[in-house]
């Protein structure tokens, strides 16, 4: 749709709570579609936080659906042509490229979040989407008719739908669930970091990472990886450390730790990495990765009220689709609200279109989540003799059914089908009209055979479709 066409107003009111990828796709695409959308967000101005983040095929064709974003992402971003596995010695073991993926699937955006956050934000500010910052939700309601949200002070805001999409603590939950539940730790935490790269590039045993193009690196040990990358044509540095911790996160999850913390994890790894640490500034951020089963729901109970995001479903790093779920979620209900509107717009109609969101989504995003067990057990169990033998098991899997997947153009075509299911069910139960959306991946990637982390089929026994093998060439 061009920018310039106003589209047909659906008389939809909705509430978006947070302005993470999440909250802001589902606005900018609700004011797409036609919708009056408010956006709530507690902080009281927008910085550029955070480190390295990854949008795969499947929601990088949504920023290049939004006029202008694509164009403003792709000098940030990274554009390694491979990333090279290694042992924590410093033995290479494989190199895998992306140039057949781009081919089959398209291109990917990966690079800093807050710069990217803020095109993102801004493009919304652009199109028109009212944004209040400063206002912290403290509570949700929804009655039979409207749905809402209390904001610190006691004002009341009401709308047709609300979209909590404000992270692993949102309120939301609550009114969702029918209990205050809170995160819990998955045992495992990731130090990050990101710098300027000039001393990266002043020392030979690590000036290569800033020479020839970005460069992409992972070392692999037991229940450890180190994964490094330069990029903005040797400008920038950054690295992640995902390692074990058990440590609480009652208050939070996103703490600083000092620079020997890493060097404690990471001792005896390869030379190339003690250099990295000793050109890496202190401190570092410390995220505890909070990830759970998927909730037995996503929307409450009036179904006008959903969970979008990490508030309905936290990501492990090593799926790499955190982001891009998060991105499809807001695509997705923006999409079932004007399909709703369709059929006269009424109260009805717009419950049903939120039930409409959870069913399409539930299966896809609860299949897409196992994927990240099953790279960390991947790597973070690696027999490295049995790997030199065969380094292609080592590889990030990129499958077709994942990274080839169009969420709007899904949502629009499944629409109709999946409330035909509900009417005859009753909006109360979501379970029948999720089974239409079960995805190829089941359970995670088809190599697999259906277990989650379990052995794989041998290379012969699997399609070419099913490991991407257009969108891998390993060297």
């Amino acid at each position: 749709m061009a920018e310039s066409q106003k589209p047909a107003q659906t008389g939809i009111k909705v509430i978006v709570v947070g302005t993470g990828f999440a909250g802001l796709t589902a606005a900018i695409e609700c004011q797409r579609k036609g919708h009056q959308v408010l956006v709530l967000e507690k902080f009281p101005e927008l910085k550029l936080l955070g480190d390295i983040i990854s949008f795969g095929p499947n929601s990088s064709r949504l920023f290049r659906r939004w006029p202008g974003v694509a164009e403003k992402l792709e000098p940030l971003s990274m554009r390694a042509d491979a990333i090279t596995l290694k042992s924590w010695q410093g033995e290479t073991l494989l190199t895998q490229h992306w140039e057949g993926e781009q081919n089959e699937f398209g291109i990917r955006y990966d690079g800093h979040r807050g710069e990217f956050h803020e095109i993102v934000y801004n493009h919304a500010k652009e199109i028109g989407v009212e944004i209040r910052l400063g206002t912290r939700v403290e509570d949700y309601f929804e009655d039979a008719e409207k749905a809402g949200v209390v904001i610190k002070g006691g004002e009341r805001i009401t709308a047709d739908v609300v979209i909590a999409a404000e992270g692993v603590r949102s309120k939301g939950r609550k009114i969702v669930l029918g209990f205050e539940d809170k995160p819990k730790a998955s045992g495992y935490a990731v130090y990050r970091s990101w710098f300027s790269a000039e001393e990266i590039a002043k020392d030979p045993d690590t000036k290569h990472f800033t020479e020839g193009g970005d460069k992409h690196v992972a070392w692999l040990g037991p229940d450890v990886h180190f994964i490094a990358a330069c990029m903005k044509k040797g400008q920038d540095f950054s690295w992640v450390c995902t390692h074990k911790d058990e440590a609480d996160i009652e208050e939070s999850w996103q703490l600083e730790a000092p620079l020997e913390d890493a060097r404690k994890v990471l001792e005896g790894w390869d030379p190339v990495v003690q250099k990295i640490l000793d050109k890496t500034p202190s401190p570092l951020v410390d995220w505890k990765l909070v990830y759970r089963d998927p909730l037995p729901t996503w929307i409450s109970k009036g179904r006008r009220i959903a969970l979008i995001g990490d508030a309905a479903h936290p990501f492990l790093p090593t799926s790499i689709q955190g982001a891009s779920q998060a991105m499809e979620d807001g695509v997705t209900i923006a999409v079932c609200l004007r399909e709703c509107s369709r059929g006269g717009g009424s109260p009805e109609n717009v419950r049903e279109a939120v039930a409409a969101f959870e069913a399409i989504r539930y299966e896809r995003v609860k299949s897409a989540q196992k994927t990240g067990e099953q790279t960390r057990d991947i790597w973070h169990k690696a027999d490295f003799g049995a790997a030199k033998k065969d380094p292609d098991s080592l590889r990030l899997r990129r499958e077709g059914w994942l990274l080839g997947f169009d969420a709007e153009a899904y949502a629009e075509d499944q629409y109709a089908r999946t409330v035909a299911v509900l009417r005859r069910t009753g909006l109360a139960d979501t379970g029948e009209a999720r089974k239409l959306h079960v995805p190829e991946g089941q359970h995670g990637y088809l190599e697999f055979g259906g277990e989650s982390g379990g052995k794989g089929k041998g290379k012969g026994d699997v399609s070419a479709e099913a490991r991407a093998v257009a969108g891998t060439a390993v060297s």
